[in-house]
């Protein structure tokens, strides 16, 4: 084991380079800045694409327009390929870095100890178009822990390929078909289910076909995925998990009333699952519906979903809903009062041949919190809100959540299905409550920095087992060319 001591001189080491970086990321921009207000023209109406979430939406041919303003690097963002303006190569990178502190991972029940630690990710990615029909894009990642005392899969990812596909994009109908081969990363809605997964240092992608097609209002989707496994025992040794598929057709169907309706099937198999009150081949279907709008100052977001199927010889019935809504009041710093209320089954009767555990798919890390301690299976979730905006770059968030479980028959969970060891059938509905502050400081036009602080007050059923409060607070800071 390495020692605490050479532990804390790595993670030294690491945040002295992260300061650096950061420093030098920032001065890049304000460089770049300054040679914008040399180098803008007086008029033109074409703007420079922005850093997208999802790199391979960038568009970088409007470079191809003389009156739009360059900044240094601007040759690697758009590479002609040919006479065609359209035929492009363009190279881009991101970087976060996130110094995270928690005191009582499962809420130090167990060997689960203070940690505090730095998370790294590196990404780099090539993207080159041919015409309006083919795109190529293939995405590198590196994400290593530094000083963490527990590292899993979600942690740490040496050097390997995050994503590479190929799609073609053409005419029919009247309408746009677009087909995705590869390794490839999705993601629907809000992401409560399905999702890029962010928020850990290891983000999900899928080898997968991918088919939609656009007609007017209307989205149909089709896929056929294997989740990709990740390896951290050497580079580029990643690979499509053998013993799981997702696969499934989706619609989306915009101006139903004063809102958006989307919502999918897909068949979530997987051979070797294990709960609490089932073990084997799982073979699990996925119904899920989402409304959300925006109505003058009124917005929401609902979504539910049903499972069914079977897990060895034990039949599957769960569900799981998640509703936000806000009102954004006419007032200095435009305040949105928000309210989020999310529930999903769990196990009521064990060994009854029925296991009601909701399972959350492939969630985010930040639906809840970016502390780990709140999981999408057996809960009742009620989280109001207050959202400020002090100026047009700053985002200031206060939060409480409070949770219970759906049945004391099944066990507190957190992210990633973890289960709060000592719950299950013990004690009372209560789970605890929480308190949540974050603020996102948009420094420069691709460089972010954030805070979040979570302090959960855990109810008597965790402390019964052996558990107590805990802390989180994180500092990240996210960068993107």
């Amino acid at each position: 084991m390495v020692s605490s001591t050479m532990r804390g001189r790595r993670f030294e080491k690491a945040a002295s380079a992260t300061a650096v970086a950061g420093l030098l990321l920032t001065a890049a921009d304000a460089a770049f800045a300054q040679t914008d207000s040399i180098q803008a023209v007086a008029t033109c109406d074409v703007k420079r694409p922005v850093v997208m979430f999802n790199r391979w939406q960038e568009d970088w041919s409007v470079l191809a327009n003389p009156c739009v303003a360059r900044k240094p690097l601007d040759g690697l963002k758009y590479i002609p390929l040919g006479g065609d303006p359209s035929s492009y190569l363009s190279l881009g990178a991101n970087l976060r870095e996130r110094i995270e502190s928690n005191n009582a991972p499962l809420f130090g029940i167990g060997s689960a100890q203070s940690d505090t630690y730095l998370l790294q990710r590196v990404e780099v990615h090539a993207d080159a178009h041919l015409a309006q029909h083919w795109q190529f894009f293939v995405q590198l990642e590196d994400a290593r822990p530094f000083g963490k005392n527990a590292v899993t899969p979600v942690d740490k990812n040496p050097l390997d390929v995050e994503q590479a596909f190929v799609t073609y994009t053409g005419a029919l109908g009247g309408g746009t078909v677009k087909v995705r081969i590869g390794r490839q990363e999705m993601a629907f809605d809000l992401q409560r289910f399905i999702s890029v997964r962010d928020g850990p240092n290891v983000r999900q992608a899928f080898d997968a076909v991918w088919a939609d097609y656009e007609y007017r209002k209307w989205r149909f989707i089709a896929y056929a995925t294997q989740p990709v496994q990740y390896r951290d025992a050497t580079v580029f040794d990643d690979v499509s998990n053998r013993d799981l598929t997702f696969s499934g057709v989706r619609f989306e169907r915009q101006s139903v009333g004063p809102g958006d309706l989307s919502g999918y099937w897909s068949r979530y198999n997987r051979s070797n699952a294990r709960y609490l009150d089932a073990s084997g081949a799982e073979r699990r279907d996925v119904w899920d519906l989402r409304y959300t709008g925006t109505q003058g100052r009124f917005d929401w977001d609902a979504e539910g979903m049903l499972q069914t199927g079977t897990v060895g010889n034990s039949t599957i019935g769960a569900w799981a809903v998640g509703t936000i809504a806000g009102y954004q009041l006419d007032m200095p710093w435009s305040p949105r009062i928000g309210l989020q209320v999310d529930a999903a089954s769990g196990d009521r009767h064990p060994h009854d041949g029925r296991i009601g555990t909701f399972n959350p798919l492939f969630p985010n890390g930040y639906y809840f919190t970016l502390a780990g301690y709140t999981g999408y299976s057996n809960l009742i979730h009620v989280k109001p809100s207050i959202t400020l905006k002090p100026t047009a770059n700053l985002a200031l968030l206060g939060a409480l959540g409070f949770q219970w479980r759906e049945t004391t028959g099944d066990a507190v969970y957190q992210q990633g299905s973890q289960v709060v060891p000592g719950t299950a059938g013990k004690g009372s509905l209560w789970t605890g409550m929480y308190v949540q502050l974050r603020a996102d400081w948009t420094i420069a036009a691709n460089l972010i920095g954030s805070i979040e602080a979570v302090h959960f007050q855990v109810g008597n059923t965790i402390r019964q087992a052996g558990g107590h409060n805990a802390d989180y607070a994180g500092i990240e800071l996210k960068y993107g060319w």
